[in-house]
């Protein structure tokens, strides 16, 4: 065949393009020569057009063909926006409306590429990812001056309502999040502080080693009411407490009484990281590394008594000329040994001891958080810190160690029995005793 032969004469097995799309091919000359994208969003728009206007055939039936018995009819065309690459997009679509003018019947595929969570997904991605509101623009893809002059939501005003709106839903969609289903090993508390605004967060780490944000309050893990608030709210969104889980905290006082209330006996492991820097803190310079090292002996014991011992010795021989030391280590001194008293060992253990998993999720939140100058609102700070966790929350990995989780469930289980035995036996009168009060 020659090659010159215009494509409406070609075979029978070639197929005619519609004058539509050959009218849209017509006007991609000028996008050709701005570059390969602008020529492609040149052709997806002409693609959509050609798309609408068949779903309007569907819906209706052939043009020029009348059918008595057809429930909708064509009403011309009207404005409309499409999102394109963090913009909105001016576009024209076709209308339909029931056969007894009633109502306008929407198209699906309009209202797919009309969809602005996708303009939000967008902005909200490149927000986090460090891009200013007045740098957003430079950020987006060349899509072809035609289309760029009739863009919107690109304005600094603009790309700001739509991250206020994506992050709000962030946090609402964090704080519902119903945890009936979720069986827990180990959770995680800590504070993120922001520039005078502390907000706790809170992580859960399933059997399966998973990491789950859990949710997060305004305040402080020194504050009574919001440590007890946070735990609360999840057992009201489906969290049982009965199940054994071990908490590893900071060593928070009121978070500590929170847990007690609301968990009943359930092991904590204080953050031994915490601890080493709070007991050094009280200490001159020249006298940190080998109180750091003693204290580092101890906790890698496997013998839970031994390990004991050794640290009461520490807090015994700090006495006389660091009392402030010998108080912090003496203060739950026997919860920076609960992995080792529950027989956790090594590479689970190394993850459990101190809140780094949490911390993690924390440093990816601050990095989210970078160019935020002034948090005016506390709901401003919500608001980021759950878009910062939920980002977070893409880049997890399973804890190191989580094949040794089950045999910690096992052990927390076993340990809760135990003390509950414990409890019952002291409530239980001795044999003397009820003969005595029965006299």
């Amino acid at each position: 065949m020659n090659g010159n032969v215009p494509l409406a004469q070609a075979g029978t097995d070639e197929l005619v393009l519609p004058a539509r799309v050959q009218e849209a091919l017509g006007q991609l000359v000028g996008a050709a020569k701005e570059g390969l994208l602008a020529l492609s969003v040149g052709v997806g728009l002409g693609v959509l057009a050609e798309l609408m206007e068949e779903e309007v055939d569907e819906v209706v039936g052939p043009k020029g063909k009348h059918d008595p018995g057809r429930a909708a009819v064509r009403h011309g065309h009207a404005a409309g926006e499409v999102t394109l690459g963090g913009r909105r997009v001016a576009v024209e679509r076709p209308r339909v409306r029931s056969a007894d003018g009633r109502s306008e019947l929407p198209l699906e595929t309009y209202a797919h590429f009309a969809d602005r969570d996708l303009l939000s997904r967008s902005v909200l991605e490149r927000m986090l990812a460090g891009v200013s509101t007045r740098r957003y623009r430079r950020t987006q893809e060349p899509v072809g001056s035609q289309v760029e002059q009739a863009a919107r939501s690109t304005s600094r005003s603009a790309v700001s309502r739509t991250f206020v709106e994506r992050t709000r839903r962030s946090l609402g969609e964090l704080m519902s999040r119903r945890l009936d289903d979720v069986r827990l090993a180990v959770m995680m508390i800590d504070g993120l502080e922001l520039q005078g605004r502390t907000n706790v967060v809170a992580l859960g780490i399933t059997t399966e080693g998973v990491k789950i944000p859990l949710g997060l309050w305004e305040g402080s893990t020194e504050n009574a009411t919001v440590a007890t608030a946070l735990l609360s709210d999840l057992v009201e969104r489906g969290l049982d407490p009965e199940q054994g889980i071990l908490f590893v905290i900071d060593g928070a006082k009121a978070l500590r009484r929170a847990i007690r209330n609301v968990f009943d006996d359930a092991p904590v492991q204080r953050c031994l990281r915490h601890k080493e820097r709070n007991v050094t803190e009280h200490l001159p310079e020249r006298e940190r590394p080998a109180v750091k090292q003693r204290l580092r002996k101890a906790w890698a014991l496997e013998d839970h008594a031994r390990a004991l011992d050794q640290l009461r010795r520490l807090a015994g021989e700090l006495d006389r000329n660091y009392p402030g030391a010998a108080g912090s280590l003496r203060e739950g001194m026997e919860e920076t040994l609960t992995l080792t008293r529950l027989g956790v060992t090594g590479s689970l253990r190394r993850t459990l001891e101190s809140t780094n998993p949490c911390e993690s999720m924390i440093e990816i939140v601050r990095r989210t958080q970078r160019n935020v100058k002034r948090w005016s609102s506390g709901e401003m700070a919500l608001r980021w810190t759950a878009a910062g966790m939920l980002e977070a929350e893409r880049q997890f990995r399973k804890i190191i160690g989580y094949r040794d989780l089950a045999t910690l469930v096992v052990a927390i289980e076993r340990d809760h029995d135990r003390r509950r035995r414990s409890v019952d036996a002291a409530h239980t009168p001795s044999k003397e005793a009820a003969i005595v009060a029965a006299m």
